[in-house]
Formats: structure tokens, C-alpha cells, sequence
């Protein structure tokens, strides 16, 4: 289990897991309300390397990529929350719409990102590319999303 760290902590920790040749997988997303699709995604990526960190985005973000009334949990807890995960090395408040400043910062080895940018362009795909990343798309589990889980609990009020 890892711990919520600042970005200039994250970065020395970045940096002391090279220094010892560990590969650093970074992945990144809302994380809205905690489900088993998350730690499957989260389970898969840790899998690719020695040490997994996590962006989570802002609470401005969020609201800006998934609309009004979201996030539903803050972003301080959302990043304690996925920080509590076996899997899950650390996490990473970032306030970007896109994870380019963290990848620029963190330099991973290897960036995780669902499958379904399989279908549509990756915003950070050129930066991780042009600093000798790999790029790995995992497909998420059927049917498990937080969108999902809203839906399902504002039925429950009809």
C-alpha cells in the first residue's frame, strides 16, 4: 500500500527507484467512486513493473472532463483511497487536463492507460514515445464503471 505524495516527492522517489534499474509504471484517471473494475485496472498495470504510481485528477478536472456534480468524493480522498490499494505504489494529485506534466515529471518506463483508447487518440502519446515509453492499453472489466454505479443509485430513488 502506498501513500498520497506530491509531485516533487514523487519525483525523488522516481528517481531512487531508477537508481536501483526498477521499472515505473504511471497510470492515471478520476477514480470516482472506488469499484472492482478500478483495482482489476490498477492489479494489471502494478503487474508491468516494479512500482506503480497513480495521477488522480483534480477535483477541477474531473468537473471539467465529467460534468457537473462530479467528483463525488474530493480529490484528497479519492488519492487516499487508491494510495490504500496493494497495488497502487503511490498517488499523485495533478491539476492538468492531461497527464503530460506528470509523465514529463515522472518519466515512466511504461504509461497505462484502459482500452478504450483503442478508438480514440492518447493526448500523452507523443510525449511518453519521444522519452523512450511504452505505452500499454488494458481493457477494463464489462459493465464496471462509477458512470455505472450513478446510474444504478439514482434508480434506486424511482
Amino acid at each position: 500500500m502506498g501513500d498520497s505524495l506530491s509531485l516533487q516527492d514523487a519525483i525523488t522517489y522516481r528517481e531512487q527507484l531508477r537508481a536501483v534499474g526498477k521499472i515505473v509504471v504511471v497510470t492515471n484517471g478520476h477514480f470516482d467512486l472506488l469499484h472492482v473494475g478500478h483495482l482489476d485496472y490498477l492489479e494489471k498495470a502494478r503487474a508491468l513493473g516494479d512500482a506503480l504510481f497513480v495521477g488522480v485528477n483534480s477535483d477541477s478536472g474531473t468537473t471539467t472532463l465529467k460534468g457537473r456534480g462530479r467528483p463525488l468524493l474530493p480529490a484528497t480522498e479519492r488519492a487516499r483511497l487508491v494510495a490504500a490499494l496493494v497495488p497502487v505504489t503511490a498517488t499523485i494529485i495533478f491539476e492538468e487536463l492531461t497527464a503530460e506534466s506528470l509523465l514529463r515529471a515522472l518519466q515512466p518506463d511504461i504509461y497505462v492507460k484502459g482500452g478504450d483508447y483503442h478508438d480514440k487518440p492518447l493526448p500523452e502519446r507523443p510525449l511518453v514515445e519521444a522519452m523512450g515509453g511504452r505505452i500499454i492499453l488494458i481493457d477494463t472489466v464489462p459493465e464496471r464503471s462509477t458512470s455505472a454505479l450513478i446510474a444504478k443509485i439514482k434508480a434506486l430513488g424511482d
